[in-house]
């Protein structure tokens, strides 16, 4: 998907939960990879982890002695909508808490509208079961091709027993089935809570109060799940701070946020150490054979590059090559044993650092030459059937000339890895 803002300037005024000030929240457009950053005068507050300093009963962001707390219920709603890129000004320490759900967010948005940007986003695939527990709590990842949320809550209450929930999340589900519920607590916590200086903006207008008799608002619950709904909301908005909307099944019994943002460090950890049981798709524009005619001179039966999956400027590229019975030099490498020649696994690897190089404004229209090979490696054969991955990652490039480390993968096995060196000249 595409990176998203909103298309105008927008505010809001409201009680904050746990302060009970009145507070104005200011929406802005960003600019593309900006990132969503809560502004408070002259601090820029990122809403990623790093800056997470607590996550007991709210999530608490802090940059220096600057601080913006109960951010998740906004930061579900800019989820559903995949806002990517947004300036969130505020002139006290949190949004106002509205009705206690993220419905008046997401009004606020529609009202507006979303502006699509050129950029792509990137999103973070499960490919592996990953799992947390905790007590008696637990949250599990598991691989899917939707994104999935079951959600379990127990309390030792009369009035509330076990609950489950189960959502496909889309857009459209979110913002009717789980935006209207609202946050939740009990009677006999109070008083403890506003001794601890918390909760004092909170009334049976923006949030469910519920004693040993049951609820005690006027307002009956707007689902009957509407309790496990609302920590639905609530986990989307604590994951929303790993950056990346996420593509997989997740599985929560009685998680909160602390255990939500345990989950979401111990998936950036993951990210950090490259481990292949996540994955990290998108980023600038997938780039299909189409679209490869239109940057590579090369053509039939030379194009060794069926698709460019990622793609960061400067940064790095991965190709894919599907190997086809059908290619022509199989006819003779080898006859009754077929072998792709290691010098095209190699040739592949720089036609991807050249679509890479190539894609650059100041570069369109020019060529790539291969200057030398270093530390060129092959571990296994390629066969028929096989599919190749080939990863550059750029070491060194100036306006003319350039050196990039290359490696190919069938699966997870590495077939080859070279050093590239290349100069960059006009046709």
């Amino acid at each position: 998907m595409k990176q998203r803002t909103i298309k105008k300037e927008i505010s809001i005024e409201g009680i904050g939960l746990q302060t009970g000030e009145m507070v104005r929240m200011v929406l802005k457009p960003a600019s593309i990879d900006y990132g969503i950053q809560f502004v408070r005068g002259s601090t820029k507050i990122p809403a990623k982890l790093e800056y997470v300093v607590s996550a007991d009963r709210e999530i608490i962001l802090e940059k220096g002695r600057v601080r913006v707390r109960t951010i998740e219920h906004l930061l579900a709603a800019l989820a559903c909508f995949s806002i990517s890129n947004l300036i969130i000004e505020l002139d006290g320490e949190e949004p106002p808490i509205l009705d206690g759900s993220a419905l008046g967010f997401v009004e606020l948005i529609r009202s507006i509208g979303i502006e699509e940007q050129e950029e792509w986003q990137k999103v973070l695939t499960i490919e592996d079961t990953i799992r947390i527990e905790e007590k008696k709590r637990s949250l599990v990842l598991l691989p899917s091709e939707k994104f999935k949320i079951t959600y379990t809550i127990s309390f030792d209450h009369p009035m509330i027993g076990t609950e489950s929930t189960s959502f496909e999340m889309n857009e459209k589900r979110f913002i009717e089935e789980i935006a209207p519920a609202r946050t939740f607590g009990f009677l006999d916590e109070v008083e403890e809570l506003r001794k601890r200086g918390l909760a004092k903006g909170g009334s049976l207008e923006n949030a469910i109060v519920i004693d040993t008799n049951g609820i005690i608002n006027k307002e009956a619950l707007r689902f009957p799940d509407e309790l496990a709904r609302h920590k639905i909301l609530d986990l989307l908005g604590d994951l929303s701070l790993l950056g990346y909307p996420l593509k997989g099944e997740i599985a929560a019994y009685c998680s909160g946020h602390s255990m939500n943002i345990r989950l979401a460090n111990m998936l950036a950890e993951r990210i950090k150490n490259k481990d292949r049981r996540i994955k990290i798709e998108g980023g600038e524009k997938m780039i299909d054979a189409k679209n490869i005619l239109g940057i590579l001179p090369h053509r039939y039966p030379f194009l060794l590059v069926d698709r460019i999956l990622e793609m960061e400027k400067g940064k790095k590229a991965i190709g894919l090559k599907n190997v086809s019975i059908n290619e022509e030099f199989f006819c003779g490498h080898f006859p009754g044993h077929p072998v792709m020649p290691g010098v095209l696994i190699i040739e592949a690897m720089a036609q991807v650092a050249g679509v890479l190089v190539l894609s650059e404004p100041e570069n369109r229209g020019k060529l790539v030459y291969f200057a030398g090979l270093d530390k060129v490696r092959f571990r296994k054969p390629v066969t028929p059937g096989d599919q190749l991955k080939l990863e550059i990652i750029p070491v060194k490039i100036k306006k003319k000339v350039g050196v990039c480390e290359g490696k190919a993968y069938v699966g997870e096995d590495l077939v080859a890895e070279a050093t590239l060196l290349f100069s960059v000249a006009e046709r």
